[in-house]
């Protein structure tokens, strides 16, 4: 068995999406009304495209570019103002992601930080959370991030390895990253998460335990550990390099054991949580937030959107100016509507593959079966031993929970794809067979 298949953290995939017409963002802004809602800022610059990337994000584009993309973001934030503030939208969650936010200026990101409060609507204390890298960690950013109120950074070190770093293209070092840790922590963020990638060419368990010993210097409050895929598009695609599954997954959970030894709680294959830092759960499968920028994901019902998805450099500035040039906003021209079917499937996905599970209850409160006899894959997850129903005390009392094993949550990239629909798999497949080979040319919507 392959451990490595698909990593599922959402589903379903932006290569299901397809061109919707007559769909405003109007008609769906009841999903937003009052409070409790995301709001996601893309940030799509980088100082380099790293080995093994495919996600949406430029590079060597210049402060200008940066200017003109903030003045776009400006745009659309106005246009949305007038539809959520007639339905009291209230976000309690701020998430700045990439490419690498911190590319921007110090200026850049006061003017990004000013914006939004200008356009948004957030409760007293908001979540707000910003992705950096080391190179783009500075002092004086990171007090721009603490002024704007930032609870959690997050930062891509990969390795404490320079081989290794090396091996998967990253710009900077070791020693960068160490004294980028170092300014982080004298800001004393609520939460700092490091993550990390194994399976890296020429990588040991040794030197992953290595990397990771290094990280508990820091005393991180959470630490992802990231299998390396090499997808279409990413340059180690074009380098040949592959996934060897024995290895990583020997590497997986040799890596997992140890961080649950130091006391990190394990909350899905990717997570540990340090103890004793808080970690609230919530019901995440009709979770509801608003994406602004080129590569901003918006989640409102049943409706999912976004840009069409980009992955080579000539693609992605493509998609980048027809952002800018976007006249109407509120417009939605590409997406999913998911049917009750896809929804309960993104339900179970969303809740499974993160502990503590799915409470089963709630399930039948919400679709009117047992999930078990909704999935019977599931039973047999349990016979083989990768879930398992749990007894857990609540506010309430006892509730029961369907829930990944030890076993299981290793095998996460395999058990959820399995989930999946013939027709978001046909979908996705029909997207591979267009434009999954490594090109830079940009792409024609199907």
């Amino acid at each position: 068995m392959n451990p490595y298949i698909q990593y599922m953290y959402s589903y379903p995939h932006k290569t299901a999406y397809r061109p919707l017409a007559g769909i405003r963002l109007n008609d769906y802004a009841s999903a937003l009304a009052g409070g409790g809602h995301g709001l996601y800022l893309h940030i799509p610059f980088c100082e380099s495209k790293c080995g093994y990337c495919n996600l949406f994000s430029v590079t060597g584009m210049g402060q200008e570019a940066a200017d003109c993309y903030l003045d776009a973001v400006e745009r659309q934030s106005a246009q949305y103002q007038e539809v959520l503030d007639c339905v009291g939208a209230e976000f309690s969650e701020l998430v700045i992601g990439g490419g690498t936010p911190l590319a921007l200026a110090e200026a850049q990101l006061k003017r990004m930080f000013e914006n939004l409060h200008t356009y948004f609507h957030f409760r007293k204390g908001p979540d707000v959370v910003v992705e950096t890298a080391p190179n783009q960690t500075t002092i004086e950013k990171l007090a721009v991030l603490k002024r704007a109120g930032v609870s959690r950074v997050s930062m891509g070190v990969q390795s404490f390895s320079d081989q290794e770093l090396s091996a998967l293209g990253r710009q900077h070092n070791a020693k960068s990253a160490q004294e980028a840790l170092e300014r982080i922590k004298t800001f004393d963020f609520p939460c700092v998460n490091i993550d990390f990638i194994y399976g890296i060419p020429g990588q040991t368990q040794a030197s992953l335990l290595e990397s990771l010993k290094e990280a508990l210097r820091f005393e991180p409050e959470e630490i992802f550990l990231y299998p390396l895929y090499v997808k279409h598009g990413a340059r180690m695609e074009r380098e040949g390099a592959v996934l060897d599954p024995e290895s990583a997954f020997g590497q997986y959970l040799e890596a997992s054991g140890f961080l649950r030894a130091e006391g990190y709680r394990q909350d899905s294959m990717r997570r540990f949580v340090r103890q004793g830092t808080a970690r609230a759960f919530s019901e995440c499968g009709f979770g509801t937030s608003i994406g602004l920028g080129c590569g901003g994901r918006s989640y409102l019902g049943n409706l999912h959107f976004c840009t069409p998805y980009a992955v080579t450099r000539t693609a992605c500035i493509a998609r980048l100016k027809d952002y800018e040039d976007t006249k109407d906003f509120l417009e939605i021209p590409h997406g999913i509507l998911l049917s009750e079917e896809e929804q309960k499937r993104r339900y179970v996905i969303r809740h499974l593959l993160i502990r503590p599970g799915i409470e089963t209850r709630r399930y039948r409160e919400l679709f009117g079966r047992d999930v078990l006899d909704a999935f019977p894959v599931l039973r047999g997850w349990i016979e083989q031993g990768f879930a398992a129903l749990e007894e857990r005390a609540g506010e309430a009392g006892a509730h029961s929970y369907l829930a990944l094993t030890q076993r299981g949550l290793g095998l996460s990239d395999c058990l959820g794809p399995q989930l999946i629909s013939p027709e978001v798999d046909q979908a996705m497949r029909e997207w591979e067979a267009m434009y999954g080979q490594a090109h830079d040319s940009v792409p024609r919507q199907p």
